[in-house]
């Protein structure tokens, strides 16, 4: 019988004249699989030792240890130089985790384009899987394609949309990484504007081009052309008639024309307006300061009245214009669709602005006149008293020093 006492593995090793170099606690080592099982893995580092990966610590994000078979080769985390049965505690996981993390701050650096897929979809955009790590791509980086353009912003709409992409594949980059949070942030919209920039190659500015209306928002339209590129024309670029509505102008799938007045990276600038004559520059020969001109109510507003000389030409009344009296609201004094009376008061063609009043069109009203000579007198009066005081405060203080 042996009369020694019994000593662990790793304590014997420990005890050896000609022990080996140990890895300590938070190194990588590698080993060679000899046993496995659904809850843990046993490996033989160096044929001195004997590891274990067991529980929470199997999972690798790397991915690299989810196929293992007996014989392979793998790398592991230790965390423990020896256990409770003598054996090295070890983890995949936190060595899948480093090696994982790492492969991703390479592709940032790289702004290589990777895929993803999309595993569930909020209101603020698509939860994604890159690898084995989880994603999210914001909703306002999706590409224009994708982006889901819901009049009025509903967000339960918005995320109806979202929840098509769920269980297809994206090509993205990555945009933000914080290993330390667990955050990753990828972008559909980066990926597609690096295609786009080489796609823009073939277009230059003034260049007319033909497509299709592919989306309508409050601030102007967007036109596909070309190999899937898209230019938004800004509603200031619908036409040199003022347009409050695209919708009511424009509808989805309509072909259509467009310049292209600017190119900045990937953003296009489109406009509509520019491929007709600017009427402003004939409205000269038809319309001059001091003339009387009728014209129809287009909208009102707190500072006035927008008014329609003809179908391009329009001009402002403001408030101030409308009556001699001092009024709340342009409502007291005209009515939207209604045909008036105008007289052009100022006119600049170069800027598109046409001023117009009411009030000119006849003499001050005589109550008016001595309604305004009484507050003129009233004001003088106050300056003369202001004045008056301002000389004996003047005075008191000289008395004083």
């Amino acid at each position: 019988m042996n009369s020694k006492n019994p000593q662990s593995e790793f304590g014997t090793l420990l005890n050896s004249s000609d022990q080996p170099k140990f890895p300590k606690v938070g190194e990588v080592v590698e080993g060679k699989v000899i046993a496995l099982s659904k809850s843990e893995i046993h490996l033989d580092i160096g044929g001195i030792l004997t590891g274990v990966v067991r529980g929470k610590e199997l999972i690798d994000e790397s991915g690299e240890t989810a196929s293992l078979k007996i014989g392979n080769l793998a790398k592991a985390t230790v965390l423990d130089l020896e256990n409770e049965n003598g054996e090295m505690e070890l983890s995949f996981r936190l060595a899948g985790h480093e090696k994982a993390w790492n492969e991703l701050d390479a592709l940032l650096a790289s702004k290589e384009p990777i895929r993803v897929s999309v595993v569930a979809a909020n209101k603020g955009g698509l939860m994604v899987k890159v690898g084995r790590i989880d994603g999210f791509l914001p909703v306002s980086q999706l590409t224009p394609e994708h982006y889901p353009r819901v009049e009025g912003g509903d967000k339960n709409k918005i995320l109806e949309l979202l929840n098509r992409f769920v269980g297809q594949n994206l090509t993205v980059k990555i945009l933000d990484i914080d290993e330390a949070a667990n955050k990753l942030i990828v972008s559909e919209k980066a990926a597609w504007e690096e295609e786009r920039v080489e796609a823009l190659r073939g277009f230059q500015l003034n260049q007319i081009i033909e497509g299709k209306v592919t989306g309508i928002v409050d601030f102007g339209i967007f036109i596909g052309f070309g190999d899937n590129l898209e230019g938004l024309v800004h509603i200031s670029e619908l036409s040199w008639q003022r347009i409050d509505n695209p919708r009511e102008h424009y509808q989805v799938g309509q072909p259509i024309k467009a310049m292209i007045i600017g190119i900045e990276g990937s953003k296009i600038s489109l406009s509509l307006k520019r491929l007709a004559d600017d009427p402003w520059h004939h409205a000269a020969e038809k319309y001059k300061v001091g003339d009387t001109v009728k014209g129809k109510i287009a909208r009102l507003n707190t500072f006035g009245a927008f008014v329609e000389l003809d179908d391009v030409i329009h001009g402002l009344c403001h408030i101030s214009e409308l009556s001699h009296k001092r009024i709340k609201e342009p409502s007291e004094i005209l009515r939207p669709g209604e045909t008036r009376e105008f007289k052009i008061i100022s006119f600049d063609p170069a800027q598109h602005r046409l001023g117009l009043s009411v009030k000119a069109l006849g003499p001050v009203p005589e109550a008016e006149t001595e309604k305004a000579s009484e507050t003129e007198a009233a004001s003088t009066a106050l300056v003369d008293e202001a004045k008056a005081g301002d000389a004996e405060t003047k005075t008191e203080s000289k008395s004083t020093a």
